[in-house]
């Protein structure tokens, strides 16, 4: 689950291209919204300097002009200077009466037929109702970028007269090549900024986390049984200076705590050592006291047979002194660490020569390789495989045909060496403890054969598992590497 989750140093890169990315965006969505609303407001301005122009002429016109000055004579005013000040200011408009009819325009006569001949009712109204009588429409029919300026002029004397329409287009054809333009070059130089970004990110990401990665390293070293050494970083923020306090404080806890696990484990082991040993020691000393007391009781030296009684009395203590030297012996082999010899050796060999010593047929060894070179002490190794075999001997029950295997292999530069019988397995009770000193499920026996198997394995950085089935049998898996 947590390996689905993104590193803080992936978290860090990513938010920075993320930042890169969408300031880029929102500035190129302020450039486009920018250059839009310049547009707009240059389009207003330029069609208010062209009405302006307009009122302008027209005022001239009607200052200039003989006729008088009423709607009805519009069409005599303006009859030929209409195209005079079309042609002065370049530009297209038309004159209507207050009611929105046609007066007159400067269009030629076959382009004026497709002008509509009345102002729209709803633009009228709009235009009389507003302040400034000026009115701006948008042409529906010839798209948004065409305007219609609907505007009321008046006489000397301030009377209505009439109304002016000029068509306007908003040509943004400039402005937008222009924006096209700016938009490529702003996006080369945003494409470039976003590589430097990348780079920047990578290395700021990298700075910030390698003290964090140092810290999370040396956790992971951190070892109950080993010293921990404590951390010292140089430059560190002040939150990866606490952290780093905090950790070397912990070690130094840590430490304390391990010399006093250590010690308390040491005084326990020793203690239960202590009474194991008592305990099989009471056991010899049992029937030793008791022959000696009935040795007292009846020795009499007159009796013929004094010999043959003190024979088996020998032999009584000479057999449970016997016992005391074993359960020493055994204590003895469990206590001492086997010395780490690096010597080379045929492991097939020498599982070979242990399993000689077995006189039962039906012990069956099977090595995929004639040759397999590694390092270990031969004594240590004979050790375990007859041991792990004369275990499996004494789990097959009574009644039940005896299969034992030992099967040798190489798996990835490590030999597995693999003991399966098909004795009565292990119940799931006695599996936790089956490692531990002091522990058999046997008649005989002092329970540390298993565990001076494992402190002899995991001597050589090895390690020794198990699977059993109650009834069917048990695999005991023995692994090392080879080197």
């Amino acid at each position: 689950m947590a390996k689905n989750k993104l590193s803080l140093r992936s978290r860090i890169f990513f938010y920075m291209i993320l930042l890169v990315v969408v300031a880029s965006i929102l500035i190129a969505g302020v450039t486009i919204y920018q250059y839009h609303d310049q547009s707009q407001d240059y389009h207003k301005l330029r069609l208010e300097r062209k009405e302006s122009q307009l009122v302008s002429s027209i005022n001239y016109v009607l200052k200039e002009t003989t006729w008088e000055k009423k709607t009805e004579n519009l069409n005599y005013i303006f009859k030929d200077k209409i195209y005079e000040i079309a042609n002065i200011h370049n530009l297209n408009f038309n004159i209507y009466d207050l009611e929105g009819t046609l007066i007159k325009s400067s269009r030629p006569s076959f382009e004026s037929d497709s002008l509509e001949t009345c102002i729209p009712a709803e633009i009228l109204n709009e235009l009389h109702q507003s302040v400034e009588k000026r009115y701006v429409a948008q042409n529906e029919k010839l798209g948004g970028d065409y305007r219609s300026s609907y505007l009321i002029f008046n006489d000397i004397d301030a009377k209505p007269l009439g109304i002016i329409n000029l068509p306007y287009f908003d040509d943004d054809s400039f402005n937008d090549a222009e924006l096209k333009e700016f938009l490529i070059r702003l996006g080369y130089a945003y494409f470039v900024m976003l590589l430097v970004a990348i780079a920047f990110a990578y290395f700021v990401s990298k700075i910030i986390t390698r003290s964090l990665k140092t810290i999370s390293d040396k956790m992971n070293e951190t070892r109950l049984e080993k010293r921990n050494k404590k951390i010292e970083l140089v430059g560190a923020s002040e939150e990866v200076s606490v952290l780093v306090e905090s950790y070397n404080s912990m070690i130094d806890e840590l430490e304390e705590s391990a010399v006093k696990l250590a010690t308390s484990e040491r005084e326990q082991a020793w203690r239960e050592m202590a009474k194991q040993v008592a305990h099989e020691i009471k056991n010899p000393l049992t029937p030793m006291r008791l022959s000696v007391q009935s040795f007292q009781r009846k020795f009499d030296p007159e009796d013929p047979n004094i010999h043959q009684k003190v024979d088996e009395y020998s032999k009584t203590l000479i057999q449970q002194i016997d016992t005391m030297s074993s359960i020493a012996s055994a204590f003895s082999n469990f206590a001492k660490m086997p010395a780490q010899k690096n010597e080379k050796l045929n492991v097939v060999e020498v599982i070979d020569l242990a399993l000689d010593i077995f006189t039962e047929k039906y012990i069956t060894f099977n090595s995929e390789e004639e040759i397999i070179i590694a390092n270990f002490d031969r004594t240590q190794l004979i050790r375990v495989v007859t041991n792990l075999v004369k275990n499996a001997i004494q789990a097959i029950p009574e009644g039940r045909e005896p299969m034992i295997f030992v099967d040798l292999k190489v798996e990835n530069d490590d030999v597995v060496i693999k003991i399966t019988d098909n004795g009565s397995g292990i119940t799931e009770e006695n599996k936790p403890m089956i490692f531990e000193p002091k522990f058999t499920t046997k008649s005989s026996g002092m329970g540390l054969g298993l565990p001076m198997i494992k402190n002899i394995i995991e001597t050589y950085k090895g390690s020794i598992t198990f699977t059993s089935q109650e009834g069917k049998g048990t695999i005991f898996k023995v692994t090392f590497p080879k080197q």
